[in-house]
């Protein structure tokens, strides 16, 4: 699968977001990464239904809505709606977890499951058949410039591992957190395909840069 860079919006400058978008666009980037935080399942507040909305109609690169939120079965329609190409749900913010992925779906839109780093692969593999994507945390989620866990690396294997002996099993492999210059080719080299960099990516003022440096640690 081809490697994709998505940069999160939540290291962008908000007072310029239209700016920052552009020019992530402009520079390469695969795809925007949003991560919805309700301060409930995760200790801190974020976006909501009306950025995505704002964010839409800026740019023609997909829209990678993240819920980190409790029952994100009442938000799907909603983050749909405003324009979300994939929506990414974690596996323990919900016990109706298929219920929520079919409902994705039914939107036509590309469903996720998000695991945390405590949470073994094993606990995914009823939904494994039908989600589009997988996503790693490789941080304990909520905040953006945390260290990576190095633990995590073992779960992109076996991720890796499942989908090349399972006929049924069609899903990238997203990892997010702690992404840099220094973390991402252990990430590929381990199985994944996208790769989340929020405060590497903004943290020179020059993305495009930063988006071609990670580009060429991977290809």
């Amino acid at each position: 699968m081809a490697m994709k860079i998505a940069p999160s919006i939540l290291s962008a400058d908000f007072l310029n977001l239209q700016r920052d978008v552009e020019n992530l666009e402009a520079n390469g980037a695969d795809l925007l990464h949003v991560d919805i935080m309700d301060g409930h399942f995760v200790p801190n507040l974020s976006f909501g239904p009306q950025t995505v909305a704002a964010l839409r109609p800026l740019t023609k690169l997909p829209l990678d809505v993240h819920l980190m939120v409790d029952g994100p079965e009442q938000f799907i329609e909603t983050f749909a709606k405003a324009g979300a190409d994939t929506i990414l749900v974690h596996l323990e913010s919900t016990p109706h977890i298929y219920h929520v992925l079919q409902l994705i779906q039914k939107y036509n839109v590309k469903a996720g499951i998000v695991i945390n780093p405590g949470t073994p692969v094993d606990a995914l593999k009823a939904v494994l058949p039908i989600v589009q994507q997988v996503l790693v945390m490789t941080v304990n989620p909520g905040f953006g410039g945390q260290e990576f866990l190095e633990t995590t690396l073992s779960k992109i294997t076996h991720l890796d591992q499942l989908r090349q002996v399972e006929a049924d099993y069609d899903f990238e492999i997203e990892v997010d957190g702690g992404i840099n210059d220094q973390t991402i080719k252990s990430t590929a080299d381990a199985g994944a395909d996208i790769f989340v960099a929020g405060s590497y990516v903004f943290s020179a003022n020059t993305p495009g840069q930063q988006i071609q440096t990670l580009r060429n640690l991977i290809e």
